[in-house]
């Protein structure tokens, strides 16, 4: 039919639906509102939610902010926080939800195996992050992001990669594993993260410990990162592939 028209979030999608199907669909990835920075958050509810969360004076906050399934790679984060050397703790921001208990379970043996303060956070996130629902006892997913020191997205899988978008919107550092999806449509967009190849490295540590001994070169990543996404991720681009698929399939206003 002439008024449909096939959608994608990646490309390796597009590829593969071109392959299997014959067809040739748009991609249009995640976005986030890049043109309307976040509002700052108020220090004295940073300070309650890592009081909260179990976090001394001048100790770390890294922030893996998923669910609980195993395609997260959370290995790799704990691997991560271990080798930093420094106080810290790794806080997961949600449940494994309808996926099973089974891998919670392993991230538990495996941080207590390396020695690495483990906080399973999501009784302290506002339901599906509604800042509405926000109180005393419970912060917005936004507020998560603006107490973290970093933030660890070593995902093996993903359709695109929300959490990417986050962190870079909420100008955080960001590790990341090379996932199919980043390696082809993230990566050469000129995102400056903190990134390895299926495991980390001493280098990977050496490039982690620079951004957070150096605020002025983590604050020009940040920034670099942020009009990155503003070129490429955000609502305006979202509006041009959506105003160009109407033409498509109905043609120009007349």
């Amino acid at each position: 039919h002439q008024a449909v028209r096939h959608v994608v979030i990646n490309s390796l999608q597009a590829r593969e639906l071109a392959w299997r199907r014959g067809l040739t669909p748009r991609v249009i990835p995640n976005v986030m509102d890049f043109d309307r920075p976040p509002p700052p958050s108020r220090p004295e509810r940073l300070a309650g939610l890592r009081r909260d969360l179990g976090l001394a004076p001048g100790e770390l906050l890294v922030l893996q902010p998923t669910r609980i399934v195993a395609r997260k790679g959370i290995e790799h984060a704990i691997e991560f926080v271990r080798r930093l050397a420094r106080p810290a703790r790794l806080v997961i921001s949600h449940a494994a939800g309808d996926e099973g208990d089974a891998y919670e379970g392993r991230v538990r043996a495996y941080a207590d195996l390396l020695g690495v303060p483990l906080v399973l956070a999501a009784a302290w996130v506002a339901e599906n992050g509604d800042p509405a629902l926000v109180d005393e006892d419970r912060y917005s997913l936004a507020e998560f992001y603006a107490a973290a020191d970093f933030v660890t997205y070593p995902s093996v899988f993903e359709g695109f990669g929300n959490a990417f978008l986050e962190a870079i919107y909420y100008r955080r550092p960001i590790l990341v594993n090379n996932y199919s999806t980043y390696e082809v449509d993230l990566r050469p967009r000129g995102f400056r993260v903190v990134w390895f190849d299926e495991f980390i490295d001493e280098a990977t540590i050496r490039q982690a410990r620079r951004l957070l001994d150096d605020p002025a070169t983590a604050a020009a990543w940040a920034e670099r990162n942020y009009e990155v996404g503003r070129r490429h991720f955000s609502f305006t681009v979202l509006e041009r592939h959506l105003a160009a698929l109407l033409v498509e399939c109905f043609g120009a206003a007349g």
